[in-house]
């Protein structure tokens, strides 16, 4: 009696293993549902962002990558030029550079909550419309519902780093105003006019916190490319059901 049970369990088992790969093949033929579609997508935004964000929450994430690192306006071109003639003066201006984009990835550390919020409020509409957009639909979306949010919290972070004393007494932000003050008052007067010159009306800490944005809304479109495009970074297996 032992003996045929142990057959007849052996059998059955067997067949299971047989018919497991059968199964797999059968599911995943099968139709994707909105919930799937609804739950891959919150799980390749989820994990894109935090991929982007640890990414540039890092030290020298922002400094040390050309595509993102943060600059100076054009519009400051004059101050470096004047800096380059002082002893010290091309250390000085890379200082500023470098504590403001050290500002960005302290700021990207703190961006997870921000995006994590948004991926939950993902609808069945807007996830399909995001499956069947472009390579970069589910970044335009984050971006769409988080950059205010984003701007809140990167902005302080760059104006503080602005108002960091540079030198004695000088700050980035009193040199900016200092320049484009004098400036504009040459554009103003009538020589200035018919020069065609132009005033300078850059917000300086707007701008570098918009060039900080764009560089996370950049690394997000790579990630959210890699995962549409690249079978490897498909790591969980919602992932590769979704965007096989």
């Amino acid at each position: 009696m032992k003996k045929i049970l142990i057959i007849a369990l052996t059998v059955f088992f067997t067949s299971c293993a047989e018919l497991t790969p059968l199964i797999d093949t059968y599911s995943e033929s099968l139709p994707l549902t909105e919930q799937e579609v609804s739950s891959g997508l919150k799980e390749a935004l989820r994990i894109g962002s935090d991929s982007a964000t640890t990414k540039l929450g890092t030290l020298n994430g922002y400094y040390g990558d050309d595509l993102v690192k943060i600059l100076l306006p054009p519009e400051a071109d004059i101050i470096v030029t004047n800096a380059s003639k002082i002893p010290g003066g091309d250390k000085l201006i890379e200082d500023v550079i470098k504590h403001i984009n050290y500002a960005a990835e302290d700021a990207a550390k703190e961006a997870g909550p921000i995006f994590f919020d948004a991926v939950k409020s993902i609808t069945i509409s807007d996830a399909f419309s995001i499956l069947n957009g472009t390579d970069d639909a589910a970044t335009n979306y984050l971006k769409q519902k988080t950059y205010d949010q984003l701007f809140a919290l990167y902005n302080p972070k760059i104006q503080s780093s602005l108002d960091k004393e540079i030198a004695a007494g000088i700050s980035t932000n009193k040199s900016w105003e200092t320049l484009t003050s004098q400036w504009n008052k040459i554009t103003d007067n009538p020589l200035g006019q018919m020069a065609g010159l132009h005033a300078v009306k850059t917000d300086l800490d707007s701008y570098l916190t918009e060039k900080a944005l764009d560089g996370l809304f950049l690394k997000l479109a790579e990630e959210e490319k890699n995962i549409r495009t690249d079978p490897m970074a498909r790591v969980t297996d919602i992932l590769k059901r979704v965007f096989k």
